[in-house]
Order: C-alpha cells, then sequence, then structure tokens
C-alpha cells in the first residue's frame, strides 16, 4: 500500500486526467506521461493478473467485467458491456499493455493504446475503455481515496438518474410502454427514457411501413406522457432511424408532449444534419453515445449541433477521456448527460466521473432489467427518488459480489 507520505506527493503532483486535450483546438491528448509520485517506482506495484466476468442480466443483454489485480493482491474493476455479446478477446492486447506495469501508469497506457483503440470499430474503443477504467479503480484503494478526489474532487455527491425503460419493455404497444414509465414514476424517478421507433422500417421503403411506424411510435410517447403527468421528464431515444425531415416532422407533431430531449434522430457523425434538425425544432437534442475520444465529440460541441453530449465511459476512451470531452463541451456551453445503459459497475464508474463535472446534467440508469442488479456491487446500488449517491469507499467503492455473478454467469 500506498504510505501517507506518497500519498499527500501524488495527490499534490498528480494532473486531473493528464494528457487529456482542455481547448476546442487541441483535440488530440498530449504526448507527455503521468509523473508517478516520489518513490513509487520503488513500491513495486504491479498489475499481474486480468479476470473476465460475464454475467447474463436477460436474453437480450449480458454485462462484461474486468477486474484487473496486482502482485500485493489489490484488484481493480471495469465494464465492457456491448448488449447481448458475452466474450471480449480483445481485451487481452490491451492487458499486455498493463501487464508488469504500475497501476498509476495511466497515461502510459492511454499513449500505448489509444490509437489502437480510435483506429478500431466499438469492440476496440470499450475494451481499451475497460482496462483504463480499472487502473483508476486500482490508484484510487492504493491511495485509500475515491477516485473522483483524484481527478479534482466531488462538487456534488448525490446525482439525479433518469430511468430508461427500454429493455424492460417487451410490449412494445402504447399500453405497454405507458406501463413501464408509470412503474418507474412510481419508483420515484423523475425523469424517464424510452425508444418507442426501435425496429422502424428503411425510409426508402413502402411509404405505407414509414407512416404506420411513425404513427405508432407517436401514440406510445403520447401514451406515455398520459400515463407519467406533465411533472416528469419525457426522454426520447430514435436510435438514428430518420432523416432531417422526418425528425423535424415528428418533432413538431411531438411539441404537446414536452420531451425533455429529443436524442439521435441521425447519425451524430452526420453533424450537418444533426445540426439542421437542431435549428428547425423546439427540443431539446442530445446525442453522441457511440463516438470515441475528444476528437469525435468536438465537431457536435463546435457547431453546437446539439445541446446535450452522452459520452459513454465503456465506449470513449474512459474517464480520462471522457474529464476532455466534458471540457470541451463546457467551452461550448453543452451539457454532458453520460449514455449508460449499462450493469452496475458501469454505473459507479459514470458516477464518478460526473460527481467532479460541472456541465452535468443527468445520468442514464438501465430500470428493471433484472431485479437482482443492485445486490451485484457491495454496497449494493440503490436509487433513492431517482438520485444515485456516489460512493465514497476507496477506488469506486464498490466490490463485486462473486457468487451471485456466477449464478448468473
Amino acid at each position: 500500500m500506498i504510505t501517507p507520505c506518497g500519498r499527500r506527493t501524488f495527490l499534490a503532483a498528480l494532473p486531473a486526467f493528464a494528457g487529456v486535450a482542455t481547448t476546442a483546438a487541441a483535440v488530440r491528448p498530449a504526448a507527455a506521461p503521468v509523473r508517478l509520485p516520489l518513490g513509487q517506482a520503488e513500491l513495486g506495484v504491479r498489475i499481474t493478473g486480468m479476470e473476465t466476468i460475464v454475467v447474463r442480466a436477460t436474453g437480450r443483454t449480458a454485462w462484461i467485467f474486468v477486474r484487473l489485480s496486482t502482485n500485493d493482491g489489490m484488484t481493480g474493476l471495469g465494464e465492457a458491456s456491448m448488449g447481448r455479446r458475452t466474450e471480449m478477446p480483445e481485451l487481452a492486447a490491451y492487458f499486455d499493455l498493463v501487464r508488469d506495469r504500475s497501476p498509476f501508469e495511466i497515461e502510459r497506457y492511454r499513449q500505448n493504446g489509444r490509437a489502437m483503440a480510435a483506429g478500431g470499430d466499438r469492440v476496440q474503443a470499450t475494451a481499451f475503455s475497460a482496462i483504463e477504467q480499472a487502473q483508476w479503480d486500482l490508484v484510487g484503494r492504493a491511495l485509500g481515496a475515491p477516485v473522483y478526489d483524484l481527478t479534482g474532487g466531488a462538487l456534488r455527491h448525490d446525482l439525479p438518474a433518469y430511468a430508461n425503460i427500454n429493455r424492460a419493455t417487451s410490449d412494445r404497444t402504447p399500453e405497454g410502454f405507458a406501463a413501464n414509465a408509470r412503474r418507474a414514476a412510481a419508483d420515484g424517478f423523475r425523469a424517464i427514457k424510452a425508444a418507442p421507433f426501435d425496429g422502424f422500417p428503411p425510409l426508402d421503403g413502402p411509404a405505407a411501413d414509414v407512416e404506420a411506424a411513425t404513427e405508432l411510435g407517436i401514440a406510445c410517447i403520447e401514451a406515455m406522457r398520459a400515463a407519467i403527468g406533465p411533472d416528469v421528464d419525457l426522454k426520447i431515444d430514435v436510435h438514428s432511424f430518420f432523416d432531417v425531415p422526418l425528425a423535424i416532422e415528428v418533432a413538431r407533431r411531438l411539441e404537446p408532449q414536452q420531451l425533455s430531449w429529443y436524442e439521435e434522430p441521425v447519425p451524430p457523425t452526420d453533424v450537418a444534419s444533426t445540426k439542421a434538425i437542431k435549428e428547425g425544432i423546439r427540443q431539446t437534442m442530445a446525442g453522441g453515445e457511440f463516438l470515441f475520444g475528444v476528437e469525435g465529440f468536438e465537431p457536435l460541441c463546435r457547431e453546437r449541433a446539439v445541446d446535450i453530449i452522452m459520452p459513454d465511459v465503456k465506449h470513449c476512451g474512459g474517464l480520462a477521456e471522457m474529464a476532455g470531452i466534458a471540457t470541451v463541451a463546457e467551452l461550448h456551453g453543452v451539457l454532458v448527460s453520460p449514455h449508460n445503459p449499462s450493469g452496475p459497475v458501469s454505473t459507479m464508474v459514470s458516477a464518478h466521473a460526473c460527481a467532479g463535472m460541472s456541465n452535468f446534467d443527468i445520468l442514464e440508469y438501465q430500470w428493471n432489467e433484472a431485479d437482482w442488479r443492485g445486490d451485484l456491487l457491495d454496497p449494493p446500488e440503490r436509487f433513492e427518488a431517482g438520485i444515485l449517491r456516489v460512493p465514497d469507499g476507496p477506488g469506486f467503492g464498490i466490490t463485486l459480489n462473486d457468487a451471485l455473478a456466477r449464478e448468473h454467469g
């Protein structure tokens, strides 16, 4: 473990997420490595092992947790979940970059692995991000400090969260969406999200199919609003099924439903179309859930194509990258609401990222997909009136309930 002197030296010297770009002009991380605390080299703490734990939440969702271990018995957690996927062999290449290295060498890892992650697909980005998360957990545990204290301190300890009811809603009718929206509101959540346009037909297909799917989606939204009343926020994710004309048409038809945001009607990489939609509607625009790196989000922010960006700590590059993304967003007056339809480890990692984020808006929570999910962690993941308390123990302040994980593995 780190001596008290070592901890003070480290906390005094550690830049908050060193190497992350902090201006819109400099959107790529700098190359300078983290400066390790005096005497760190002599401590001999090294990352020696990696374990992958797969937990099957439902038939359509599996959570992939990564646990790094050190030669002195510490462990650190990260999450690499990607929908139904139950294997991630890509993790091995990124683990090789930290094997036999100090867990404190986070920036060294980022500089060695970032290009591979940025140049690959979402799986590569997710594997890269998971290892980085687990390194931060190890550093916090080594120092006896919560991760948010290592990255500038907490501005808040209680985080508002919204209930994403989409995966829990198997009945994709207005009645099905309304029932789950009502239940989530009864659970205390003051904001709810759904994606009632999932399965939307190709826009170049039969016009009757497009019209029918449009009407069904709008009917589902109207039913949810009627179920939860005017005082609960309602957020709608379109999952990029629309084009610009249809996105604007639907948004205008939905104005009476008072949406709190309209998410990704077109792919966020199409900045021009995203901006055109934003300028043509009255709703708040959100997006960016699968983008990687500061450079992936900078165009959306610079062009003010959205009001809220949605980096996902599992896919965007990890905690350090998310901090840089939030800084660039802040320069352009854009808020941050982390994408997190994920397992409980990702929720707690995201919570530490949000604790010190000045332009934080709200955190996503995957509602009611598995009623035992909260007990996968110690202390358990719990929401009170839609509020999540950020754990204040060392690292992310959580450990995995291995017995329950095995039961659902």
